[in-house]
């Protein structure tokens, strides 16, 4: 999709109805819907953090920034993940969360992308987070550059690619909370996106199919 095209329809999202849990729930791994259905949230406070869904021009196509976290000691080591992290008391919003871990992450000022819109929070059981989903744009085409503890490389693809259903696949993995199972995502060149990513993913997908 041309960029041009894409800066055409990017208004009309704000006014979409978001598909949310509906969305998510194509991408939901197995035992993880029992996992939050049996969450008593009068007992459990989750952490907060944001994320930046990112599109930008490369070579006058639409594209989607992702990065590929570091590997260590944690539930979501080397995963694909949105930029993004966990809310600081400085933070005034949810929103300058997602810009400021954005720009700490793969270099991107906040003044070069335009939010259109919040998207639907996930919860994820493992490491007890709510992930609060924004969606932005950048006119430029970006130049990143890596927090190198926390990103070891970055996955970029067109909107065209993303939009193929021919991406949605599942996979067997080993996950937090089980052994080897199927779970459902998108396979991205050599890069399969499962879990929380893969539930905004399927939001952000259903949206654009609104709307294009």
């Amino acid at each position: 999709m041309h960029f041009d095209e894409f800066l055409k329809y990017a208004p009309k999202i704000l006014n979409v109805e978001l598909p949310a849990t509906l969305a998510h729930a194509k991408m939901v791994p197995p035992n993880r819907e029992e996992l939050i259905r049996n969450t008593d949230f009068t007992k459990v406070t989750p952490k907060k953090a944001a994320v930046m869904m990112l599109f930008y021009p490369r070579d006058f196509q639409t594209h989607l920034a992702l990065i590929l976290r570091t590997s260590y000691n944690g539930v979501h080591s080397s995963q694909i993940a949105f930029p993004g992290g966990k809310v600081e008391l400085y933070d005034f919003d949810l929103k300058q969360t997602a810009l400021r871990e954005t720009h700490e992450e793969i270099g991107v000022h906040p003044n070069s992308i335009t939010v259109i819109r919040a998207f639907t929070e996930v919860y994820i059981p493992p490491s007890n987070f709510m992930v609060y989903p924004f969606l932005g744009y950048s006119h430029e085409e970006l130049e990143f550059t890596l927090q190198a503890d926390e990103v070891a490389g970055m996955v970029e693809f067109p909107v065209s690619d993303f939009l193929d259903d021919r991406i949605l696949t599942s996979k067997p993995i080993k996950t937090s909370y089980a052994d080897i199972i199927d779970v459902p995502g998108f396979q991205v060149s050599d890069h399969f996106i499962w879990g929380a990513t893969a539930m905004i993913l399927s939001e952000l997908k259903e949206t654009l199919k609104m709307v294009l």
